[in-house]
């Protein structure tokens, strides 16, 4: 089958790092393992952090421009190909798609969605407009993925819908197992954290982890911090009361070098508010780290409590600090929860099992070729 494929947010191949761009690659990586040839429609992003009519007239008249040219080309395509199916990875307010239902209906494609979000609150106030765009194409799709419950809840409030909505649990490919860790058993475990430095969620959580392990100073660990940023500095001072040789800071690591350093890990330490779901949390169980988060958003559906890790009641630092210190100090649990944890991944969260799902939702709602490749 032939895919016309776009992340409005953020294209897969985008310069600066983050984990839209990284499941935009994912969800690109996963059709191509059902046999499809999928290509980028564009790389037009419609994200905007400002939701004024100035800005919203702007970049919708780009995006439609950019939807009849390319039904034009793909209407007399010069090399022979033109998409079967338009699918949209995570449209929500603050970057529609405007383009891709535009297309389905010049070309009469399927449009399909994956990870598109939609919050009440948002249909009153500054992005009102911008919200009834994600809610229209929403409606109008023959297919829409949910990778969250919460991204289900939402979605199912826009009933009726024209076609069906599928769980499509987040997933990664991962990389192989590293050798056992060969460190002295009296050394201090080792924490891992990746995240980009910026103001916001990801800033909260640096602020929370760094009052956590202040009170964990009379047990042995040591930090290793991957990521950058706009709020490097605020970070650094967060930090500041902890004695600089207990933390690493390795500053933005590339994608390969991650699984490298979280194989030299035993624990990953993330609170995660504000996170969609969190596929640092997929990278970490998938090398071996059980994790230790609170219980917030969607990181529940990459997180096994329990199993995997521990999740903890949103806010309540104290009961995450005691499930940061459980894990610090029995080595048995640590060695337990690691290996559920890189089971867990490899077994339930990869490429294959993705493919298989997206493949059987593609082969019902896409008619033209039944989900063969062409």
């Amino acid at each position: 089958m032939r895919i016309a494929y776009y992340a409005p947010l953020k294209a897969p191949d985008h310069p600066t790092p983050s984990g839209d761009r990284r499941m935009a690659g994912l969800l690109m990586e996963a059709l191509a393992a059902a046999g499809h040839d999928v290509r980028i429609a564009s790389r037009l992003r419609s994200f905007s952090q400002d939701p004024g009519d100035g800005t919203y007239l702007e970049l919708r008249s780009a995006a439609l421009a950019e939807a009849g040219r390319l039904s034009d080309a793909w209407s007399r395509p010069a090399d022979g190909w033109s998409p079967e199916c338009w699918f949209s990875y995570h449209p929500y307010y603050k970057a529609p798609d405007w383009m891709g239902p535009e297309v389905s209906a010049r070309l009469g494609l399927p449009y399909v969605t994956a990870e598109a979000s939609y919050a009440g609150k948002r249909d009153a106030g500054p992005w009102r407009t911008w919200q009834a765009d994600v809610a229209r194409a929403v409606r109008g799709a023959a297919a829409n993925f949910c990778f969250t419950a919460q991204d289900r809840e939402g979605l199912q409030r826009l009933a009726p819908l024209a076609g069906p909505l599928v769980d499509l649990v987040p997933f990664l490919d991962p990389p192989p197992l590293p050798e056992p860790a060969r460190r002295a058993s009296t050394a201090a475990p080792r924490i891992a954290v990746a995240a980009m430095m910026r103001p916001g969620d990801k800033l909260a959580s640096y602020l929370a982890l760094s009052q956590t392990l202040q009170t964990l100073l009379d047990v042995p660990w040591r930090l290793a911090v991957m990521g950058d940023g706009l709020a490097r500095a605020e970070v650094l001072a967060a930090f500041s009361a902890i004695p600089p040789d207990r933390i690493d800071w390795l500053g933005e690591v590339p994608p390969e070098g991650v699984a490298e350093v979280l194989g030299a890990c035993d624990v990953y330490v993330w609170p995660g508010i504000g996170e969609a779901y969190g596929l640092a949390y997929l990278e970490a169980q998938a090398m071996g780290l059980p994790v230790a988060a609170q219980d917030a958003g969607g990181v529940s559906s990459v997180v096994v409590q329990g199993e995997t890790g521990w999740l903890t009641p949103a806010g309540d630092l104290a009961a995450y600090a005691g499930a940061v210190r459980s894990l610090l100090v029995d080595g048995h649990l640590r060695a337990q929860m690691g290996m559920a944890a890189s089971r867990f991944v490899r077994e339930h969260r990869s490429v294959a099992a993705a493919a298989a799902t997206i493949e059987a939702t593609l082969r019902a709602v896409v008619p033209s070729s039944g989900g063969a490749a062409q």
